[in-house]
């Protein structure tokens, strides 16, 4: 292998356990191909930690990626490091952000909604329930992917009607085989209906994150709170962090149990809890096993004598630092919700851990729980082997997830 020569990603994901293979065996720290660019990837969990935590490293493409953004106009990730809200913001910046934005992920504002998830889980489990007999259901359409969407336009402020069309747009963002003209087109697409929206709430608020937002950036004349590019992307970023990555959650998390007789009897005979395998779900299937981009504002020397140079970018490997051999032992590919250690990097660490990981953890507890309770003889109507992934190295979870609610007794 010429380990000098960048390791090409394959943008479909065809191999997930192989490519974080390969990146393993090229060292905590490699050079990446990503869909044109030449970058750093970190799939060493320690490393990986130490590099979060480092304050010469940013987010902020504007201020230090160089080749940001004259030469990367076509790039189809250009809204990755291009959005201006606290997930690319540095310094000061993302102080601000994280500030004005925290108090609507406050602990007990997300406790307080459980309540809530629990009746959009069961509305979608009694649509199910109403098939008929032996009718194959995918549950990643009819539950996964609704259940999350649901919560965060009830967050958002946003009709339930309306939900579908945000979807489209986050799976986009999400898609790693568009074009750069067609992830262009998808953003402005995605714009637009956030300001749309925005301009519904100013003239109706609510009780809702969207007019929060909008109060932020229209009541504070310090110059300490949104602007108006802030405002609208800081909501894509709800949206998409809000869908994806718990959609792709309770996606693994079921199928993980369904193919998982063992564990699955140890959840249910009360061995480990729904939350355990949520977290073991998080570690050994990163919703997002990539998340594109950092940059080193000065020269970096790391201790195996590798320089990361001022200006360059580096992508977190986070599928392949949570199954690290040298972190979790030779089982770390292995789903064991019991397992001592389940710690893992899916939300991020540091200054940018995401803000949203007490929601996404409820609701995937939830998800399991009450679709376990309802169907407990839930099981795949295809084998294991047949399941397709997202074809995106951004997303990780299947394309479909056939399954028979309660399959005949054997005869």
């Amino acid at each position: 292998m010429d380990r000098q020569r960048p390791l090409v990603l394959d943008p479909t994901a065809a191999d997930r356990r192989g490519e974080d293979a390969a990146l393993r065996e090229r060292g905590p720290l490699t050079r990446v191909d990503v869909l044109g660019e030449k970058v750093w990837a970190v799939s060493d969990r320690t490393l990986l930690k130490q590099l979060l935590m480092d304050g010469r490293i940013s987010k902020d493409a504007v201020q230090h990626w160089p080749r940001y953004p004259d030469e990367t106009r076509d790039w189809p990730l250009n809204l990755w490091v291009g959005v201006r809200n606290m997930f690319t913001a540095y310094g000061a910046d993302h102080r601000r952000l994280r500030r004005l934005i925290s108090p609507a992920f406050a602990g007990r504002r997300i406790a307080a909604l459980a309540p809530r998830i629990e009746a959009i889980a069961g509305d979608l489990l009694d649509e199910l329930a109403a098939e008929p007999p032996g009718t194959v259901v995918d549950l990643r359409e009819r539950f996964a992917a609704p259940l999350p969407i649901r919560v965060i336009s009830h967050l958002l402020g946003l009709p339930d009607e309306r939900a579908n069309g945000f979807r489209s747009m986050v799976d986009g963002v999400f898609d790693s085989t568009l074009t750069g003209a067609e992830a262009e087109a998808n953003t402005l697409a995605f714009r637009k209906t956030l300001t749309e929206l925005i301009d519904e709430k100013r003239s109706s608020p609510g009780d809702d994150l969207t007019t929060r937002l909008i109060d932020a950036r229209d009541t504070e004349g310090d110059g300490t709170g949104l602007s108006d590019g802030e405002l609208v992307d800081s909501l894509m970023l709800m949206v998409s962090a809000g869908y994806e990555t718990t959609i792709n959650l309770i996606d693994h998390a079921l199928v993980a149990l369904l193919t998982h007789p063992e564990q699955r009897s140890a959840l249910l005979a009360g061995s480990v809890s729904y939350e355990d395998v949520v977290e073991e779900t998080l570690r050994w299937q990163a919703p997002v096993p990539f998340l594109p981009m950092r940059f080193a504002t000065v020269d970096i020397d790391l201790p195996d004598g590798v320089t990361i140079r001022t200006g360059e970018a580096i992508l977190a490997a986070y599928s392949a630092a949570n199954t690290h051999p040298d972190a979790y032992g030779p089982d770390a590919d292995r789903f064991d919700p019991a397992r001592d250690d389940r710690s893992h990097l899916t939300f991020g660490h540091g200054v940018h851990v995401c803000l949203g990981a007490a929601l996404a953890r409820l609701e995937g507890a939830i998800a399991l729980r009450t679709a376990l309770d309802r169907f407990p003889r839930l099981a795949l109507a295809v084998p294991a082997a047949e399941l397709r992934p997202v074809p995106s190295f951004l997303s990780n979870g299947h394309r479909s997830v056939p399954a028979v609610l309660a399959p005949a007794a054997p005869a």
